[in-house]
């Protein structure tokens, strides 16, 4: 990517797509009615433009609680957007919502992986004991199973298949935007799907690095850990390593992202592909044409903020279809993706 091009990232929505500049952030949804809504503004994530977010290891853990917050934000915009007047007044956001969802995820891929672990032990009736790496190992495989399982049942969801697919679209905007390539629907769509910095690639680091630093970190955090308690306590150290996990995650995907994208070293990223296998699909031309709305105005807005230093507050904009937003992007002013 050239030097005055910035770095843009992304995440798929509901029949939307987010993406986000250094000091910007626009997502585009498609309306039922086809039309195309997107807002557009200043990136409110202070830690993440701060200069705590240069620190190795804190800014990854900064980087996955702004980014979970940002990406819910969106979520629940694109969701908004598919409601009528009516249904949005009577829709009110609960944080109890919010909780329900970190705890289930908890429970499903913590809790549930080491009861299956312990479960398989007493089934083959032998003794793992609890600080051993063979019990960290077996609880790692089972976050796998489960985590594969769960996506592979959810993208048999008729909905979870379009979000699937506008994953796909914006990764394939993304390498069409880091190629210097004008952002067209055809361009677009004859780059890949599958991308080294996904966030589906990074949970499967995730996992890889809760085996090994759960294994690691057992043994000496809770050398006599047995029965009932010591099962206890083994859960809540592994959530309480879980911002370390992150920490590390993030430095190694940087690293892979940097480093394995060409040569022998590509095979580490092929863990990470198979997965976006199941949450990427192939996107319709419509689909691409949100990705590249998304796009574009994160992509102007950062330059406009560049050029004049000026932060204005959140715009919303309405376009009946997609020449329409095209012809406002060449409005501003500012040099099309490829120019």
């Amino acid at each position: 990517m050239a030097d005055s091009r910035p770095y843009i990232g992304g995440q798929a929505v509901i029949e939307g797509v987010m993406m986000r500049a250094p000091k910007c952030l626009s997502v585009a949804v498609r309306r039922p009615d086809g039309s195309i809504i997107v807002r557009e503004g200043p990136l409110r994530a202070k830690l993440l433009t701060g200069p705590l977010s240069k620190i190795p290891g804190l800014r990854g853990v900064i980087m996955l609680f702004e980014s979970l917050s940002l990406g819910y934000g969106a979520l629940r915009f694109s969701a908004e957007q598919q409601l009528s007047e009516e249904e949005r007044q009577s829709t009110k956001e609960s944080g109890a919502a919010v909780g329900l969802s970190v705890a289930l995820a908890i429970a499903m891929f913590i809790l549930l992986p080491q009861g299956l672990t312990t479960g398989l032990a007493k089934l083959l009736g032998v003794q793992w004991d609890l600080t051993s790496p063979t019990f960290h190992v077996v609880t790692g495989a089972f976050k796998l199973f489960v985590f594969t399982a769960y996506l592979s049942l959810i993208s048999r969801i008729d909905e979870v298949k379009r979000v699937f697919q506008y994953h796909g679209a914006e990764h394939k905007t993304i390498f069409a935007y880091e190629a210097g390539k004008a952002l067209t629907v055809a361009n677009v769509r004859a780059e890949s799907r599958l991308h080294p910095r996904c966030g589906t690639t990074f949970l499967v680091v995730v996992i890889a690095v809760s085996i090994v630093l759960g294994a690691g970190a057992s043994p000496v955090l809770l050398p006599n850990a047995h029965g009932t308690s010591g099962w206890i306590l083994t859960f809540l150290l592994r959530l309480a390593l879980l911002p370390f996990v992150a920490a590390i995650s993030y430095e190694l995907q940087r690293i892979s992202a940097r480093h394995c994208t060409t040569g022998p070293l590509r095979v580490l990223l092929y863990p990470g592909f198979l997965f976006q296998k199941i949450t990427t699909r192939e996107p319709d031309d419509t689909q691409i044409e949100i990705a590249i709305a998304a796009m574009e105005m994160a992509r102007v807005r950062e330059l406009e903020n560049a050029a004049d230093g000026a932060t204005r507050d959140d715009q919303v904009h309405v376009f009946a279809d997609f020449s329409g937003l095209s012809e406002a992007v060449a409005q501003i002013g500012l040099p099309r993706a490829a120019e």
